[in-house]
């Protein structure tokens, strides 16, 4: 691996996506001349540092389903790292002709492989190579536990039943350490490992917390999904807002899960 600073560093503004990569990065054997898949790329974290690591005998392919991501991706690299290639591409649907790789990353992907995780994850290891490594970070179950106790204690409280029932099922739908723990084993990999890393999520009451970064657009959203009715859902959650006492400190558990491919 290199060791001077790299050009293209994870950026340390991304306060999600970063310490994800920064827990990927601590299970992947990463050196230079490998090629590498990298999954739900987003726009781009770790696909740049990847690339940097690897260097030009080596090759990085990073796939995500949004056009949209891709683009800003894109845009990003300019003509730098010509060894690295963004597509649109749903990675639960590669190729049967796409050859095989290395390594193959997915940093915040797992909650992606739905609807079928393990079927997802199987499709992914037809296209690791023997002795490859797959590495796979996501939120894990327990992630801002003690936010969603409070969701369903208030949803008890205001007899809010059906809301509940929609709730416990996102709930119990999320997967855990030892799921895809699980997954790699069944799937004969070696030297598997699921590992959590606590990262604390800061945030403000009211507003702050309604339409903080981190949380809307995504956890917030599947609460606010459990309602058929969004004006109910809207003053459900804003009451929840004011008080964050009752929920913070706000903790996410980063998984990494790691496995090898026999030889």
């Amino acid at each position: 691996m290199n060791k001077d600073t790299p050009r293209w560093p994870l950026p340390k503004h991304d306060y999600w996506s970063t310490p994800f990569a920064e827990s990927l990065l601590q299970h992947l054997d990463l050196r230079p001349g490998l090629r590498i898949l990298d999954i739900a790329s987003g726009h781009g974290i770790p696909a740049f540092y990847l690339a940097e690591q690897v260097g030009a005998s080596g090759e990085v392919f990073a796939v995500d389903v949004s056009a949209g991501q891709v683009a800003r991706a894109r845009a990003i690299q300019g003509p730098h790292l010509p060894w690295l290639r963004f597509e649109c591409m749903d990675m639960r649907a590669l190729s049967v002709d796409m050859p095989t790789f290395d390594r193959i990353t997915g940093n915040l992907s797992v909650m992606f492989f739905r609807p079928d995780r393990f079927q997802a994850v199987l499709g992914l290891v037809k296209h690791l190579a023997p002795g490859g490594q797959i590495v796979l970070t996501f939120p894990s179950y327990g992630t801002f536990d003690s936010l969603w106790q409070h969701v369903d204690q208030s949803m008890i409280q205001q007899g809010l039943f059906q809301e509940r029932d929609r709730f416990q099922d996102y709930l119990h739908e999320r997967p855990s350490a030892k799921d895809g723990q699980t997954w790699l084993e069944q799937l004969d990999l070696e030297r598997v490992g699921a590992l959590e890393y606590p990262l604390e999520v800061k945030t403000g009451p009211g507003q702050e917390f309604l339409y903080h970064p981190l949380l809307r657009g995504g956890f917030l959203d599947d609460v606010f999904e459990c309602f058929e009715d969004q004006a109910l859902a809207e003053h459900f959650m804003t009451d929840i807002a004011q008080d964050i006492s009752r929920f913070t400190p706000l903790i996410a558990q980063r998984c990494a899960l790691s496995g090898w491919k026999k030889s």
